[in-house]
């Protein structure tokens, strides 16, 4: 017989959930996105930005054995098309054209399209490009389908992106592509930002809409990119709908959740989204080679658990993060929040175990630097939020259509190994019942999930069982909105309904199709380990404004399809 829910009464019922409100933890259905060449681009000798740092965040993943309850997925990259859902036609040509072989011809649009030093011109640029917008898309497809609760995707979160121009280490901007797919099945989307620099590339997108909510903690002053001041609130139809929380030097864990708690749970009392995306940029993190921030792990993760509570879909990414070890350690723990696997503070025997030494723990630490946030400055800025959100009009009016029918969910069964009789597919997708005890010790079939064995005594087996603890400005916003919502791949009862965009508002793009399951190989060698010394960022200006999106219906509430 069923184990009953904690939150059932003594009567058998079970406690209502209500979204947004914080309740007793349910069990949340995550699927995880990673593609193992995500870790083969680098942005070249002496750039802080790499790539690498995912590919040691997935070691030790897998080596924790938190594949066992998720869903693990190797996204489509993402398309030309999908791009210009966001970006101008004529600067995704010129990502997918340029290399380094042929960049002097294209000198004239490598400063029209400010490509150059902080963002550069690399080997396999584009295709980069595709694996972390396709990840991020994909997750929230599957979080528009139902097949998930929470998506997650590490190579995601590039924040700075413009319309027409790179900025900050970021080419495209996977955060607007991803929630301008939400938006096809959501009234509303919430975006959440807690990378130390300001999300100035989703804010900029959604500045003059209101049915995107912004709200970013980060360090404000002579500091990249100079924007997100409490004052910057939105423009038109968006005014109040941009919140910004300026931070200064050495926050830590307490003062941070003195802030994020009430000011997140506010807005989403407030607003009433239907969705979240949640930058979960890591250069937050005490310690980072370009971060001024005094958070520890556990601090920072503590985002993503107060987040996971609200009980509405989720989508987790990536974003900045500069001492590669502390990234993956960071990204590692919150995909065990995320599953509701504590993981930690031992050390696993994985590709990458001799970069996590001396200590060879997982964990973050905070140092000893002085916190310049007082709470009289901290109370001051809150209140100006607060008082910012009053002013707007809440939850706004989103005109609701029929949903047309869905195409069907594929999931590449012509690409299985016809001699297997369990094709690697299926195993990514297998998630490990919450009463099944015994692990398997077949130590091919964990080689296949990346999962590594000590070579010594010293360290341990590093087996699945072993591995776990059980306990002014022009801005470059959108184009236009989604219009009639085309959720993936799910049959839609007569009737059922959704949101659409505002008035004056088109349909751009199609419908992001689901790609196929991961191979869960082990990562590569280790690389590029040289300590790097601050780098400056330059902002470019953007070019492009966007039409009034103010809704004019009634607000009615959304019928999900079964």
């Amino acid at each position: 017989m069923a184990r009953r829910n904690e939150s059932e009464s003594a009567s058998g019922t079970q406690a209502l959930q209500v979204p947004g409100q914080q309740t007793a933890e349910p069990k949340k259905r995550v699927a995880y996105f990673y593609d193992q060449n995500i870790g083969n681009y680098h942005y070249g000798p002496g750039h802080p930005m790499k790539p690498h740092r995912i590919r040691m965040c997935h070691s030790l993943v897998m080596n924790y054995g938190l594949y066992n309850k998720m869903e693990i997925y190797r996204a489509r990259p993402g398309s030309k098309k999908e791009m210009t859902a966001f970006h101008t036609d004529e600067y995704i040509d010129f990502l997918s054209r340029v290399s380094p072989d042929n960049m002097e011809a294209y000198a004239k649009e490598q400063i029209k399209f400010n490509v150059g030093d902080d963002c550069p011109i690399f080997e396999g640029l584009f295709e980069y490009c595709q694996l972390s917008a396709g990840g991020s898309m994909e997750g929230a497809a599957r979080l528009n389908n139902g097949s998930c609760d929470i998506a997650v995707n590490w190579a995601g979160g590039l924040h700075h992106a413009k319309k027409t121009e790179a900025s900050g280490f970021c080419y495209v901007n996977d955060i607007v592509l991803s929630i301008l797919e939400l938006l096809r099945y959501h009234p509303r989307v919430l975006y959440i930002d807690i990378d130390i620099h300001h999300g100035d590339g989703v804010e900029e997108a959604f500045y003059t809409t209101d049915r995107v909510m912004t709200v970013s903690f980060h360090k404000h002053g002579e500091y990249f990119p100079g924007t997100g001041e409490v004052r910057d609130v939105g423009a038109g139809p968006g005014k109040y709908y941009a919140v910004n929380f300026p931070l200064r030097d050495g926050i830590d864990d307490t003062t941070y959740k003195s802030i994020f708690e009430p000011v997140i749970q506010h807005v989403v009392d407030w607003y009433k989204p239907g969705a979240i995306v949640l930058q979960c940029g890591a250069d937050s993190l005490s310690g980072d080679k370009l971060g001024c921030f005094n958070l520890s792990m556990k601090g920072h993760a503590n985002c993503v658990a107060f987040v996971k509570k609200l009980n509405l879909p989720l989508l987790i990414l990536g974003g900045g993060g500069y001492t590669m070890r502390n990234v993956a350690r960071a990204w590692c723990y919150e995909t065990g929040v995320a599953v509701g696997q504590e993981v930690g503070p031992d050390m696993p025997f994985n590709d990458y175990y001799e970069y996590f030494g001396p200590d060879y723990k997982l964990d973050v630490k905070p140092s000893n630097m002085d916190n310049a946030n007082t709470v009289e400055y901290l109370e001051k800025i809150k209140q100006q939020v607060f008082e910012n959100l009053a002013r707007s009009k809440g939850a706004p009016s989103v005109q609701m259509q029929p949903v047309p029918r869905d195409l069907d969910l594929s999931d590449d069964e012509d690409l299985d190994d016809p001699e297997k009789r369990i094709p690697q597919r299926l195993w990514d997708k297998r998630v490990v019942p919450e009463n099944e005890f015994e692990e398997s010790e077949d130590e091919e079939t964990n080689a296949l999930h990346g999962v590594r064995y000590a070579k010594s005594l010293r360290h341990g087996r590093a087996s699945k069982a072993n591995n776990q603890e059980q306990p002014p400005r022009t801005r470059g916003t959108v184009d236009s909105l989604p219009a009639a919502a085309t959720k993936l791949s799910h049959p839609t009862a007569a009737g059922a309904t959704t949101a659409t965009a505002p008035s004056g508002a088109s349909s751009n793009g199609q419908p992001r199709q689901n790609g196929t399951a991961a191979n869960g190989a082990k990562a590569g060698s280790a690389e590029d380990l040289e300590t790097d010394g601050d780098v400056v960022m330059d902002s470019g200006s953007a070019t492009a404004t966007v039409p009034s999106a103010s809704a004019t219906a009634k607000d009615t509430e959304m019928t999900e399809a079964p």
